[in-house]
């Protein structure tokens, strides 16, 4: 089932391996980097190779190895509409005008609101905030929803991570006379909607230099929107008789909103979580402090915490609870409000699992109907639309296929979800599927899409992604393999060389953690923990031993490789070495992504 018949017999071939237990390949991220138990490289080329294999060159590695602000803020002013923005921002704070932040129910939504309502108090305004309710009102801003709120008295509404399609609702808020400042990262249509400014990189007349940073959360747009903001009213004198607000102390929102919206961890975006991080350590945010806690965490949070622990919290409000408190928990200042807050939101995503667990069962049940088809499109009546993003995402990664999930209601009216995979562009499918009168709304980026389709659609949805994807995805799924940074004999996986890989960090989507080799292993022992989750214990010709998972694996071909056939025969062992800090003396072991025989 797997090889390792020697280098030779694939060129650049990791470890020999040619078809692991997975299917792949095995190929090396930035040439052979074999150390061995001892290292054999220094600490600041291991760290300087690790950045030169994610595409930093020579001259920027130093830029790169601890990334800052000052080192990567571009002028806010290359963004197209950003110093108009900007400039009506700074009169309505001058002039006490009523703002109003529109925000999604998502967790780029929530820290990109309560970022601007926090600077706008340090301002000395007091914004209000609106979040839409996903089951009520679904995504974006409605024509209804901006008119009601003008005439509740806001002259200037900012809507954040929405707007960049809602070309009908921002119409009638201008019609209405109501100014609206739209702040997004959304892919655009051709045609910008009405607006006083749609600051977005990702317009389609954004300059080259914008349009680089077309990888930014929202939340990251809405920071350069905030210094925007800063260094107008500076010139306007405005800070001659009060301190200026501390932009920097909002990183821990920025870190947020970038990891949990599943953002590309490169460029500005690994100087926003870096910084943020060590912002979010000082837990000056009583909200996000509160949060901490009741996610159990008892170290300062790293990157996978942002996107593993406390963004599922937050999205839990808009997913099946209440859709305004993850704004009101980040912004709040209120101690046993906060906590609260976030202890409700933790039930809720207890709630969330229990609920999307039936939707994934339901929908896997079609699988089976589609094994043909290069895009999964899989619905149900009666679905939660508040988890559809979630199934969609774990089918994706189960079945190696972009994949969208669609809730419909009574009416026949359906909420879809979908994700991609790397080198397939499912928003600007889903786009042209709209403007090609398949859906009635739709938008989203490169790795995920939004959309909403009439039930007789479906099939012709479906249909059409499949026949303008095809060949995408089959380049996208070709072009597979596992990618190894190193390897190293079982002796060599130490808590020091764990902590030397995280320091090229932090690690998201575009920035991938190193992942290693181990080998060649026999295992000890092999069994099943959790939910479906697959226990090892390895053991090498070295005598070092050590603790490896491989999670959610029961029932895959891996699984039960390494449950039943492994026994007696050496192996790889390929993933993201971490530290097990539960014993008296921290131990390093390994989150198994991949395994291959070696005999």
């Amino acid at each position: 089932m797997a090889s390792l018949a020697g280098h030779h017999e694939l060129e650049g071939a990791a470890c020999g391996i040619t078809h692991s237990l997975s299917g792949k390949a095995w190929r090396w991220r930035g040439g052979n980097m074999a150390l061995g138990a001892g290292g054999g490289m220094a600490g600041e080329d291991l760290v300087t190779q690790l950045l030169t294999s994610r595409g930093v060159s020579a001259e920027d590695i130093e830029r790169h190895r601890n990334p800052t602000i000052r080192d990567f803020l571009p002028d806010p002013s290359i963004f197209a509409d950003m110093d108009t923005a900007a400039d009506r921002l700074a009169q309505a704070v001058v002039s006490g005008e009523a703002i109003t932040i529109y925000g999604d129910y998502d967790v780029d939504g929530a820290t990109s609101s309560a970022l601007l309502i926090r600077l706008l108090r340090e301002l000395g305004a007091n914004p209000a905030h609106y979040i839409p309710d996903r089951l009520l009102e679904g995504y974006g801003p409605s024509g209804e929803a901006l008119v009601r709120i003008g005439e509740q008295g806001s002259s200037l509404i900012v809507t954040v991570d929405c707007g960049a399609m809602a070309h009908e609702a921002l119409a009638m808020a201008h019609e209405a006379g109501i100014d609206v400042i739209v702040v997004d990262h959304h892919k655009c249509a051709s045609e910008n909607p009405r607006t006083v400014a749609l600051v977005n990189p990702n317009r389609l007349d954004s300059s080259d230099e914008a349009a680089s940073h077309g990888h930014l959360a929202a939340v990251g747009v809405a920071f350069l929107l905030g210094v925007a903001l800063v260094r107008t009213l500076r010139s306007r004198g405005f800070f001659a008789d009060r301190p200026a607000p501390d932009l920097m102390g909002l990183l821990d929102l920025v870190a947020l909103g970038t990891v949990a919206d599943v953002a590309p961890i490169h460029g500005l975006n690994r100087a926003f979580v870096a910084q943020g991080l060590k912002v979010m350590a000082h837990r000056r945010n009583v909200g996000l402090s509160a949060l901490i806690d009741t996610s159990r965490l008892k170290r300062a949070p790293q990157c996978s915490d942002l996107g593993f622990a406390l963004g599922p919290r937050i999205n839990a409000g808009g997913r099946v609870g209440e859709s305004t408190l993850g704004v009101r928990l980040l912004t709040g200042e209120d101690l046993p409000e906060v906590q609260d807050i976030a202890s409700r939101l933790d039930a809720l995503n207890e709630e969330r699992r229990a609920i999307e667990a039936e939707v994934q069962a339901a929908a896997e049940e079609q699988l089976a109907g589609q094994h043909n088809r290069s895009v999964l499109v899989l619905s149900g009546k009666g679905w939660h639309p508040g988890v559809i993003g979630i199934v969609a995402g774990r089918i994706k990664e189960k079945a190696g296929k972009p994949t969208i999930v669609v809730a419909f209601d009574e009416n026949g009216e359906g909420k879809g979800s979908g994700r991609s995979l790397s080198g397939v562009d499912l928003g600007a499918a889903i786009i042209a599927a709209r403007e090609h009168g398949l859906l009635v709304k739709g938008g989203g980026h490169a790795m995920a899409a939004g959309l909403t389709v009439e039930e007789g659609q479906i099939d012709a949805l479906a249909d059409w992604l499949d026949s303008q994807l095809a060949r995408d995805v089959d380049r996208a799924r070709a072009s597979q393999a596992t990618v190894v940074d190193i390897s190293v004999s079982p002796r060599g996986l130490q808590p020091d060389l764990v902590e030397l890989l995280e320091s090229a960090g932090p690690f998201g989507v575009g920035w991938p953690a190193p992942r290693i080799a181990v080998g060649p292993v026999k295992l000890v022992k092999a069994d099943v923990v959790g939910n479906g989750h697959v226990r090892l214990i390895a053991a090498g010709q070295d005598g070092a031993r050590f603790k490896a998972i491989v999670f959610r694996a029961e029932e895959s071909d891996m699984g039960q490789a390494l449950l039943h056939a492994s026994r007696g025969r050496s192996l790889w062992l390929a993933g993201r070495p971490k530290i097990d800090d539960w014993g008296a003396v921290p131990a390093a072991e390994l989150h198994v992504e991949d395994a291959a025989f070696a005999d």
